[in-house]
């Protein structure tokens, strides 16, 4: 039997080693749970990137979340005004870590054509914004691709382990 191999043979063979890490990081991209914060046209696009046409799932993102306690992934898409803005603060701070924020079109990412007292320029100015996906509104082909730039960005995160442990 020249061809036969022993147990610890075909072990070597299908060994591999990685860092727990990248191991996370893998599952965290693969598993994204975004929750919609739209407050205007951009939200209507967004309805069409979790249709069958466009197929948001595809890229791990699949379940859709509308409590911030059970996602991970928080896409605001259109004008934030002065009077939401303290919602969307206390809505990402009741949020658990790691989380993302993707801030979709013009207004969510700079105030859009708004130049006025009342509207936020830009939700950066509230939260910490991970992706800006331009366009007014965007396409979602864009969402699409930002919700990609996220995932490239979460495989090469480091130190957010430790909020497995606390």
């Amino acid at each position: 039997m020249p061809n036969q191999k022993t147990w610890a043979e075909k072990l070597q063979e299908n060994w591999f080693t990685t860092k727990l890490e990248t191991y996370v990081n893998w599952a965290r991209k693969s598993s994204l749970w975004p929750m919609p914060f739209g407050t205007a046209c951009c939200a209507i696009e967004f309805m069409s990137v979790l249709s069958s046409h466009y197929d948001l799932a595809r890229f791990g993102a699949e379940v859709l979340r509308f409590s911030p306690r059970q996602s991970d992934l928080l896409i605001v898409s259109g004008t934030v005004t002065d009077k939401m803005a303290p919602v969307l603060k206390k809505i990402y701070d009741q949020m658990p870590e790691p989380k993302w924020v993707i801030a979709m079109g013009a207004c969510a990412s700079s105030g859009g054509f708004y130049r006025a007292y009342h509207v936020v320029q830009g939700i950066d100015e509230i939260i910490p914004v991970d992706i800006y996906v331009g366009g007014c509104p965007p396409t979602p082909e864009g969402l699409i691709h930002g919700v990609m730039l996220l995932q490239k960005k979460i495989e090469k995160e480091k130190g957010k382990l430790l909020s497995v442990r606390d």
